[in-house]
């Protein structure tokens, strides 16, 4: 289980006598290329060391590295298409970490391509990102199984369809997920409510594994995904890519195209329309069919932004839609059919294959607009707003009798409104920093009709904050630190025994960070982030109270949670070379008063039939782990890739573990990359395997013990070639090659079925 750990930990001891060696050329300057205008980094910029001769372009993320520098004066030379040449004299002594602006051209020159307003996240937290040839090859799958490439990020999922991110331990409403720098928000604090939003969006998919509650709020504490769309262009000029994947399981098509372009006759105006559809029937394990386990979904968004010298606009609209079934096996009729399919540990029934969606399931809309703009001030100086509205309407549908099964047993609107100003001073080198307020205002109403009590009342949320960060860089180090307030006050009303009840509560707190960049030797990198964070109890883990008809299961919440207060430690170093990057991440994490769903031994009888019970508990907790990832160049056509992860949890009141904490996990693969003649085709083939251990760290109790472990084979064949100036990819992938058997403990449906079983993806991508 554990081999490969040892095996890339051999591999960074083997190469460290050499890295240590010092010679008087073995300096290493480091930096991030970024727009002036927006922070958005910058792909493909050219940096010359004109009295070294040496140089390098940026990558899709603006970061660059020279290596082998000898001590002196250099002139430093940045050039990007569009964008005035950067040049300054940099007396070389030690490792170095730059971060470098670029001005575009005035807005009226030929050729001028002025990026959207996509602030990129400047951070000295430990932030791994997927873009490029990665997630194309990703695509197909939901966002929650994409992350999964990702040390450390796990999913929770509840059945085959559903999955939401997990990182480092935590999930729902202490991850932070931003869709195009917007604070998503949905009724997301569910097992069962995956994000809503498209991947087919993404151009590049960020995750932030420390707490950045300073940034964002409270919500942010475990995590930050950043779900950005690829930036506006303002040239003239019409691009795009088409996406067409087909998938065995299920007997799925998912279909996606994206178009973006810029004015020709207004410089400065850009814009960008993307949609996606898909449609899958039943999914099957190794051994049976899933009964009710489809899925549709549309999603359509668009982007219109404008920018000028000084002034950058942008308008954006979302539109995600989606119906999931819900695996029937999982609503029995009474406590014996509960228990005895427990200890079956599969379904009864061999449904035949179908697209037909039936009770019990899904129905999800949600709607964004966001509106942007930023002006320019003297210095590098700029001031921010952005506005934006969301509305989620969630139905969920129970197996009922007559006319009330055409009716929702769940129907919730959320609404959603956030206003964010920031003023950011931006210098070449020293200090760089940020100043902010966020108002975040929501209401929830639950639809009359249903026929039953609603698992959470109605409420209204307002949340006031203001920050201030600030960072400070010189040579190899980068020091940043930022404190933040917050104040919340929540609402809550509901009818019970004929009654009306209504009660509200005030939450506030601080939060601070402080972290720090090393660049040390020529090749490390050390990261330190120490932060303090906060979460209120959410509506769910307050009010709960009934049957949560979209998983089946019974939660019990508690009014009387106090606000969850975290300490985050997390540390990150990693060793980079021509053929070797390895990449070590540990954390310790101490939470007071967290809340969890604890299995209750009981289940509890209804007139709708028998469900677990779940209920909202609070302790005190303990989290500490370790992620590693590592890529070794072999040679020119062979590459070795691993990535692992362990997180270990404990419940300090009780002396126990907590429910729910993914297993230990290692992947590795392999990638070989075909000869290609003259270069016009680009092929490889991948080869990898993931294997789990058992989760032996278990409550006192559970509905069944955790599933064994599991080792899964995964293939796939990745194809890409020009054609009349576009590029055409071409990708066949199979996951669980050997058509396995296995459950995840992460998975809530454990108790009723298995894992899917081998998948066959057919992917084909055309870009002009």
């Amino acid at each position: 289980m554990y081999r490969g750990l040892l095996q890339l930990l051999l591999l960074s001891i083997i190469y460290t006598p050499t890295l240590w060696a010092q010679e008087d050329c073995t300096i290493t300057l480091r930096g991030k290329v970024i727009h002036l205008e927006n922070n958005e980094p910058i792909e493909g910029a050219f940096i010359w060391l004109v009295e070294s001769e040496k140089g390098t372009v940026t990558d899709a993320m603006g970061n660059f590295r020279i290596q082998n520098i000898c001590p002196g004066k250099n002139t430093l030379k940045v050039q990007y298409m569009g964008h005035k040449d950067y040049l300054e004299e940099i007396s070389i002594k030690s490792n170095s970490n730059l971060t470098i602006r670029l001005a575009a051209e005035d807005i009226d020159l030929e050729g001028v391509d002025i990026h959207g307003h996509q602030d990129a996240l400047l951070t000295s937290n430990s932030v791994s990102a997927l873009y490029g040839e990665v997630l194309r090859q990703s695509r197909g799958q939901n966002l929650g199984e994409t992350l999964k490439m990702i040390p450390g990020v796990t999913s929770y999922s509840s059945g085959p369809s559903v999955q939401k991110p997990v990182i480092h331990g935590l999930h729902s409403n202490r991850i932070l997920i931003l869709n195009n720098g917007v604070r998503l928000e949905g009724q997301q604090w569910g097992a069962e409510h995956a994000p809503e939003i498209d991947p087919f969006l993404a151009k590049e998919i960020a995750v932030v594994k420390g707490a950045e509650s300073v940034r964002f709020g409270s919500d942010a504490m475990g995590g930050v995904i950043l779900v950005n769309p690829a930036p506006l262009p303002v040239k003239p000029g019409i691009q795009g890519e088409f996406d067409l994947i087909g998938f065995s399981n299920g007997r799925g098509i998912n279909g996606a195209a994206y178009i973006t372009g810029g004015s020709a006759k207004i410089p400065g105006l850009g814009y960008r329309l993307q949609t996606s559809s898909k449609i899958s029937g039943n999914i099957h394990t190794p051994d049976y069919m899933l009964d009710n386990t489809g899925v549709r979904e549309f999603n359509l968004s668009g982007a219109l932004g404008y920018s000028s010298s000084k002034l950058g606009t942008e308008l954006y609209f979302s539109h995600f839609q989606t119906t999931i079934g819900i695996l029937r096996d999982a609503h029995t009729g009474n406590l014996s059919d509960l228990k005895s399919i427990i200890e079956n540990g599969k379904p009864f029934n061999d449904p035949n294959f179908t697209y037909a969606i039936i009770n019990p399931k899904q129905e999800v809309d949600h709607q964004l607009f966001k509106t942007k703009l930023h002006y320019h001030l003297n210095d590098g100086a700029k001031l921010n707003f952005q506005y934006a509205f969301q509305r989620n309407h969630r139905q969920e549908f129970d197996k009922r009798r007559g006319d009330l099964n055409e009716r929702p047993s769940l129907d919730m609107v959320l609404f959603t409104n956030t206003l964010d100003l920031s003023y950011t001073h931006q210098t070449r080198k020293n200090w760089d920093g940020s100043v902010g307020l966020g108002l975040m205002q929501q209401a929830n109403s639950n639809i009359p009709g249903t026929g039953v009590v609603p698992l959470i009342p109605n409420f209204d949320l307002l949340n006031l904050g203001g920050y201030i960060i600030e960072k400070f860089t010189s040579g190899p180090l980068e020091i940043e630190g930022g404190l933040r307030y917050d104040y919340r006050w929540v609402e809550a009303a509901r009818i019970q025994s004929g009654e009306l009840l209504e009660r509200s509560f005030e939450f506030n707190n601080f939060s601070a960070f402080l972290g720090g960049v090393y660049a040390f030797s020529g090749n490390w990198i050390f990261n330190s982030n120490l932060a303090t964070a906060w979460r209120p109890p959410n509506i769910n883990e307050q009010f709960s109270q009934g049957l949560h008809h979209g998983l089946a299961s019974i939660e019990i919440g508690n009014p009387d949670f106090e606000s969850e207060k975290s300490f985050k430690w997390l540390n990150t170093i990693n060793y980079s070379d021509n053929k070797l990057n390895i990449e070590l991440t540990g954390y310790a994490n101490r939470i007071n008063n967290y809340i969890y769903l604890n299995p209750v031994e009981e289940g509890l009888i209804t007139i709708r039939g028998t469900f677990n019970v779940f209920e909202y508990l609070q302790t005190d907790a303990n989290l500490v782990g370790a992620d590693l990832s590592a890529v070794w160049e072999i040679t020119d056509r062979w590459e070795l890739f691993s990535r692992a992860s362990m997180v270990r949890a404990s419940n300090l009141i009780e002396d126990s573990y907590l429910p729910f904490i993914p297993a230990d996990r290692i992947e590795n693969g392999l990638t070989f990359k075909l000869s290609s003649g003259r270069e016009k085709f680009n092929s490889k083939i991948l080869l990898s395997n993931l294997s789990v251990a058992q989760q032996s760290r278990e409550p006192d109790f559970d509905f069944a013990p955790a599933p064994p472990s599991y080792s899964v084979w995964n293939l796939g064949f990745q194809n890409s070639f020009k054609t009349n100036g576009n590029t055409v990819n071409i990708g066949l992938h199979i996951n669980n090659l050997f058509d396995t058997a296995y459950k995840d403990y992460m998975n809530r449906f454990r108790y009723f079925t298995h894992e899917i079983g081998r998948n066959v993806f057919l992917k084909l991508n055309y870009e002009f």
